[in-house]
């Protein structure tokens, strides 16, 4: 069986649909942005400002590849994951199924909230996840085996939705 990898930007509910598919298939489950955490003993916002994104960055590509090894699992990858070409390639070339959760800046706006946990969404929030999101979405969208649009999606549904497609490619 194949793993299934979620993609998308920050809002789109990666890790809530991530955690609900897992337990929906029994699958393991896995977020790249708690593992990164989880290694490094620091959160996100603090490597960010402490190492700068390019080490950020470098240690989820080496969360990337640990974690694309696993079989048989769920995993939920940060927003800005899948951006960098060898980190396309990696997911490219793993035995996955790939899932673009597509999602409008004002249906992403009241889940992101724009804290300050999310480091590039400082200063003018919506305008950076927009800017993001112009940049991103081709990515996920060439990556994706499978897209939706999850604005007026509720978790469940997003999950009956995946399921089949996912079942038939995976046997």
């Amino acid at each position: 069986m194949k793993s299934i990898v979620l993609i998308g930007p920050p809002g789109s509910g990666k890790s809530t649909v991530g955690r609900a598919l897992s337990r929906r298939l029994k699958l393991s489950f896995f977020d790249t942005d708690s593992m990164i955490e989880e290694k490094s003993q620091k959160k996100i916002g603090e490597i960010f400002v402490d190492e700068g994104e390019d080490a950020f960055r470098n240690l989820e590509y080496i969360v990337l590849q640990e974690v694309l090894l696993l079989p048989n699992c769920v995993i939920s990858l940060g927003g800005g994951a899948p951006i960098k070409e060898q980190s396309q390639a990696l997911i490219t070339n793993s035995n996955v199924f790939v899932v673009f959760l597509d999602i409008s800046l004002a249906s992403a706006a009241p889940r992101v909230g724009f804290s300050r946990d999310r480091p590039l969404l400082l200063g003018n929030p919506r305008a950076q996840w927009q800017a993001l999101n112009e940049i991103r979405r081709p990515i996920y969208q060439s990556l994706a085996a499978m897209s939706i649009k999850v604005d007026d999606m509720n978790i469940e549904d997003i999950v009956s939705q995946i399921v089949p497609t996912f079942e038939a490619v995976a046997n």
